[in-house]
């Protein structure tokens, strides 16, 4: 399991940008973690330090206390799993069964357990009777189910989703969230960038806004969607989920999903 610790992470790009700011920020072995915040809050900025994808301008980033400012980003890749938010910039591959095969590959995996990772992967987002398909002969949706397989397929112990319901309709999300609950069940650390608060409320169990390349807020969902909470989820052009707008409205306390909202009404009998 992988531990990360954000330690004053601050970074600029090259055109003079700060897009994170003294960002303090622990992520446990095995939470599943949201998030959330405007475009241009710094989110997708952020995880891309979690596997070396960018390196820290300031501060420094720590893997189970390890810093890794010195760790080849090849050897990042093996503990942290990218799921891009748009997959035609992940895809590269002829055929489905290729695409998802190629991360385990460059791990150093057995043809054997390539071949089992590649099955299991497929399975879990319902892409089995693809598998011998041209990638882009697939729609939009089940691309972007193609990379998370590629990175389910890997086993790293922290997987990081970027949009990961974008595109996707009611069946397709629920896959999505299916495939989260099974990271977490088998004890991995899942970090999702989403604009659906609705989705991030009923799929996580932390949630962290950000803001100007800071963090707002973190805490679990009850915490962040609760009626106090709203003025801070403005600042950064975020909306409560609907449900947690009907409990303040109806007095139930905070109420961020659906099931948390039937539970306060019935409570009130």
């Amino acid at each position: 399991m992988t531990r990360l610790d954000l330690e004053g992470v601050g970074f600029v790009y090259p055109d003079g940008t700060r897009a994170l700011d003294g960002v303090d920020l622990t992520i446990g072995a095995g939470e599943s973690v949201a998030i959330v915040g405007q475009n241009g809050s710094g989110k997708s900025t952020l995880v891309r330090h979690f596997n070396g994808l960018l390196r820290p301008t300031d501060g420094r980033i720590l893997h189970d206390g390890e810093d890794v400012a010195d760790v080849r980003t090849a050897a990042l890749a093996a503990r942290v799993g990218i799921v891009f938010q748009n997959p035609d910039r992940q895809i590269f591959a002829g055929k489905v069964r290729t695409e998802v095969a190629f991360g385990p590959k460059t791990l150093g995996r057995s043809a054997t357990d390539i071949e089992a990772a590649t099955r299991d992967a497929l399975a879990a987002v319902g892409l089995s009777d693809a598998a011998d398909a041209n990638p882009y002969d697939l729609g939009y949706s089940r691309r972007k189910l193609l990379t998370i397989a590629s990175v389910l397929a890997m086993g790293t112990p922290v997987v990081v989703l970027d949009e990961p319901t974008t595109g996707q309709d009611a069946r397709g999300v629920a896959r999505v969230q299916q495939v989260l609950a099974g990271l977490v069940a088998d004890g991995r650390t899942v970090i999702a960038i989403s604009h659906d608060m609705r989705f991030v409320a009923g799929s996580f169990s932390r949630i962290v806004v950000m803001g100007g390349g800071r963090i707002l807020l973190d805490g679990p969902p009850a915490e962040v969607f609760a009626e106090p909470a709203w003025p801070v989820l403005a600042s950064s052009y975020l909306e409560p989920p609907y449900a947690a707008r009907v409990g303040a409205r109806l007095a139930l306390g905070s109420t961020p999903t659906e099931t948390a909202l039937v539970e306060a009404l019935a409570a009130r009998g």
